[in-house]
């Protein structure tokens, strides 16, 4: 995704500014999975936190299409 975005905006970034910004989207999927782990009783099982996660995404955007 962040190659798309750099080549639509026709920019170039630094390896700094990509390292920063991959370090960022790491700490937010980390995040994400550690709260979905926590929020349905399944405290530091990160593979349980990101499939919920991830359906939970899905399930937002099913609802944000009007589909469910």
């Amino acid at each position: 995704a962040l190659e798309m975005a750099q080549n639509s905006q026709r920019l170039s970034w630094t390896f700094d500014e990509v390292d920063t910004m991959l370090q960022r989207i790491m700490e937010d999927i980390f995040a994400n999975d550690d709260a979905a782990a926590k929020d349905y009783g399944f405290e530091k099982n990160y593979v349980v936190g990101a499939n919920i996660a991830g359906f939970l995404k899905v399930v937002d955007a099913m609802n944000a299409q009007g589909i469910v």
